[in-house]
């Protein structure tokens, strides 16, 4: 006959610790039905499931204990039923989920809250993991991160519900989270297709322009109203161009030398690259600005609107081809998923405007940044409390896995 006992080993960690137990349970040639490991500031939390003969159970007790009394840890062991175990196994199919939670700080009442939602919803927490480096409390960063992930396992009761709790939260509790089926696409994303104003960069350019020709209030009424989907995108940006015309094209370079880029844009773009995405600009704004960030950071594809330009060097006030509007925008991520071979699953879309929508419900995973409030209703993921960096996290990257250029 066999036994199964569950050992549990707590205390100061120190390099060998696993390796001692072990050895004693390796010869008493002892099954490892399941293993699990943290440490937490130096202290160790070890559990072990075991299967071990009846006549080997207690030899293997007594030494686990005297080893335990010499290296100063406390161990603990639980009887473990075949009814239990196979209960535990056959829970094993269940649905896996991700909730990643993030912001400036993180507390107890925000954990709180999150954890309480998701017993409400009827899953369990498997695993809570810190994806962000420890913050120094006497030289604390200007701008901190926060974040933690949750792997937990069940069917949601409500997920639409879950969805408008979490939103709700995110508001409240002035936190991001992002919920997420845990799978192969989850960990295998490839390809990530931006907007560019007021996602890569902190102002939308075309009001940049209309700053410059003295048009600025005009043109950013107009703005204003095509973000929050109030005005179809491609007649606000025919308005818009209208208002440009005879501007020097001269200005530009001054413009894009002096770009605003969002907070955490180098950090990201340094992983992104580092690791293997394919990148991409999907922006309805224009192509010389997406073609300086393009060479700034070697982005692979740039899609945007191009301005007509008469002999004189001027603006017309017309736009040239086909306007880089949502609709297209959709369609140019499917297109170049298909030309990367990567499956829509793999692709990740990020946009503040009710124009990205459709690029954002295409993709496999879609975050709306510092959105409107309609975009992130409508939206999958939102982030709305820290940098465009958040986007690594919700990719699951953690701060240990990168180097000093990274961590900044």
């Amino acid at each position: 006959m066999e036994e199964l006992i569950l050992i549990r080993i707590t205390g100061e960690d120190r390099p060998g610790l696993t390796a001692c137990i072990m050895n004693i349970l390796a010869s008493h040639d002892v099954d490892i039905q399941d293993i699990g490991q943290a440490v937490i500031h130096s202290t160790l939390s070890l559990g072990i499931l075991t299967r071990v003969s009846e006549q080997r159970a207690g030899h293997v007790m007594k030494e686990l204990l005297f080893k335990a009394s010499e290296l100063g840890v406390n161990i603990k062991f639980y009887p473990v039923t075949m009814n239990e175990y196979e209960n535990w196994v056959g829970r094993q199919g269940k649905n896996r989920y991700i909730l990643t939670v993030l912001g400036r700080r993180l507390k107890a009442r925000q954990i709180e809250a999150v954890s309480q939602l998701i017993a409400d919803q009827g899953l369990n927490i498997d695993a809570i993991q810190r994806l962000s480096g420890r913050a120094s409390i006497q030289r604390p960063m200007e701008k901190t991160r926060a974040c933690i992930q949750f792997s937990v396992r069940g069917t949601p009761r409500d997920k639409e519900g879950l969805h408008a709790e979490l939103l709700k939260m995110s508001r409240e509790q002035a936190i991001d989270c992002s919920f997420q089926t845990d799978n192969m696409y989850r960990r295998m994303r490839r390809l990530i297709c931006f907007d560019m104003d007021s996602t890569l960069i902190q102002t939308e350019v075309i009001d940049e322009l209309a700053r410059k020709h003295g048009v600025y209030d005009q043109v950013a009424a107009i703005t204003e109203s095509a973000m929050r989907g109030e005005i179809d995108f491609k007649e606000s940006f025919a308005q818009r161009c209208k208002l440009l015309k005879g501007l020097d094209i001269s200005v530009m370079k001054d413009i894009a030398e002096n770009l605003p880029f969002t907070e955490g844009v180098d950090r990201l773009m340094y992983v992104l690259k580092k690791y293997g995405y394919k990148i991409a600009i999907l922006s309805g704004g224009f192509t010389y600005f997406g073609e300086y960030i393009q060479k700034k950071y070697g982005i692979d594809y740039v899609y945007a609107n191009e301005l007509e330009v008469d002999e004189t060097g001027h603006l017309t006030g017309n736009y040239v081809g086909e306007v880089i509007d949502g609709r297209r925008k959709a369609e140019l991520l499917k297109l170049i998923a298909q030309v990367e071979k990567v499956d829509l699953q793999q692709t990740i879309a990020v946009g503040d405007g009710a124009n990205d929508l459709p690029m954002l419900a295409q993709a496999g995973l879609g975050i709306a940044f510092h959105a409107k409030p309609r975009v992130v209703a409508n939206a999958q993921q939102s982030i709305n409390t820290i940098g465009l960096d958040g986007v690594l996290y919700f990719l699951g990257f953690k701060d240990s896995y990168l180097d000093e250029r990274g961590r900044e």
